[in-house]
């Protein structure tokens, strides 16, 4: 397994053969080595969280389709752009934009959604060519780094924001069920700080990394505010079409948020017995686009399958390939040895382990899902901290956090594929961004666990 994982992954960072091909090799690769049947690597490739993906590129396709990004677009550069064009405030702007909406989605919904903005803003600007002036490149790079980066910070604030946080809700609930459960504004109140501080980095990083003293001026003679004005004033009210897909694209938003809330508000989803997944859901309501009527022409509804040629069939398979290496991982017993590398926590000194627990799960999440990790990482952390006598929490919520800061590869969480299929980004541009910010992130928790992680975890009984 570790050489299969060592081939797909030297194949995906030279792009040796193309990505989307290197994403099926699992398909024969693990039946050959005995690490998985046909049968259950194939599964791998369809499952809840791929329908959620591609339910969501379909109704982004409609929002692109009828120019809604265009609209929101429009909005949001008129809002943030400034007077002259500040470009380190209009991306302050689109980055508060797509963590605000992270907080109350899924990482993946929020920069799908936020992502068509994002280009929007972006075809403004010369495409292509080796007469685009650097500034140009960098500012698309910044921008679409934003997104994906904005979109994971977001998720830590709330419980519904990333299946990581319910992964941890749901452990410490079912291990300790005697102890308080962890609620929803008590995570907030810890969360929210920790994230505004890796947020504001991954502002400070992105301007310093991509906008020069001189963008502004270069920029302002594409994203002109009066221009922009005009340009929306040309798009007029929107029509029924729009309006439609707004409302079904606001209804998916409101039923994944309230699918699964707490374990007090166990949300609409418990109707029906946790068999409906956000996936369901994401599918369900893009089919009502195949049904509405645009109102346009008689007969003819909001989609057709004809606009949905363009769906990123090679994000399927790349997201795919990322699940099936993490059972791989899981099945061969990979997992098994990784794991036993967090043994030496137990004579890590106390300051120390925060930082360490959060580095190991940073580091795994960036080869499994983020979901994967948490479940693979947090009942072994659960397991040492009674063996070392220490709260339970002290190590359980830097492993659930750790296990969401994948930013150093497309494969670490399907956000980052969202961002790196529109082509404007690199693997080293991860990189770039990624490691620093990685670093910032285990810093402020370690610097918040000792202060405001100790008044939450004071809100549980003492296990000793």
């Amino acid at each position: 397994m570790l050489a299969v994982l060592s081939w797909v992954f030297i194949w995906w960072l030279t792009e040796a053969i193309p990505m989307p091909i290197t994403s099926m090799s699992p398909l024969f690769l693990f039946p050959l080595f005995g690490i998985a049947s046909s049968e259950e690597v194939t599964r791998s490739y369809m499952n809840d969280v791929i329908s959620l993906m591609l339910g969501s590129f379909i109704l982004a396709l409609a929002v692109e389709h009828y120019n809604i990004h265009r609209r929101l677009a429009l909005n949001v550069t008129l809002l943030f752009c400034g007077d002259p064009l500040n470009p380190p405030l209009l991306l302050l702007g689109i980055c508060a934009t797509t963590g605000f909406i992270s907080m109350w989605m899924q990482n993946t919904a929020a920069a799908v959604m936020m992502m068509p903005v994002a280009t929007g803003i972006l075809q403004w600007l010369p495409d292509g060519g080796d007469e685009v002036h650097p500034d140009v490149v960098r500012f698309r790079k910044a921008v679409i780094l934003g997104v994906i980066y904005s979109a994971a910070i977001g998720g830590i604030t709330t419980l519904t924001g990333t299946g990581v946080n319910l992964i941890l809700v749901g452990m410490w609930g079912s291990s300790f069920p005697q102890e308080m459960p962890i609620g929803f504004s008590t995570w907030f109140l810890f969360a929210f700080p920790l994230a505004l501080l890796i947020f504001f980095a991954l502002w400070g990083l992105l301007c310093f990394c991509y906008l020069s003293k001189g963008s502004g001026s270069v920029l302002s003679a594409y994203l002109d505010k009066s221009s922009l004005k005009r340009e929306k004033e040309l798009l007029g009210p929107m029509d029924f079409a729009e309006k439609m897909i707004l409302a079904v694209f606001s209804s998916l938003v409101v039923l994944w948020m309230t699918r699964s809330i707490t374990d007090e508000v166990p949300g609409w989803g418990s109707l029906f017995h946790g068999k409906v997944g956000d996936g369901a859901v994401s599918v369900m309501m893009a089919t009502l686009l195949f049904i509405i009527p645009n109102k346009k022409q008689e007969g003819e509804k909001l989609m057709d399958w004809n606009k949905c040629k363009k769906i990123p069939w090679s994000v399927i398979l790349l997201l795919g390939a990322g699940f099936a290496i993490a059972d791989g991982v899981r099945s061969s017993g990979l997992a098994d040895i990784l794991s036993t590398s967090l043994r030496f926590l137990k004579t890590a000194p106390p300051l120390v382990i925060t930082p360490l627990v959060c580095f190991v799960s940073s580091s795994l999440t960036e080869f499994t899902s983020n979901n994967a990790t948490a479940t693979l990482v947090i009942p072994l952390l659960i397991q040492l901290a009674k063996s070392i006598s220490i709260h339970p929490l002290v190590l359980m919520i830097p492993g659930a956090i750790g296990a969401e800061l994948a930013f150093l590869l497309p494969t670490g969480t399907p956000s980052n594929i969202v961002g790196f299929t529109t082509g404007h980004i690199a693997i080293k541009d991860m990189i770039k961004i990624g490691l620093p910010l990685k670093v910032v992130s285990i810093g402020a928790l370690s610097l918040l666990m000792p202060t405001l992680g100790k008044e939450a975890i004071t809100l549980s009984a003492d296990l000793e």
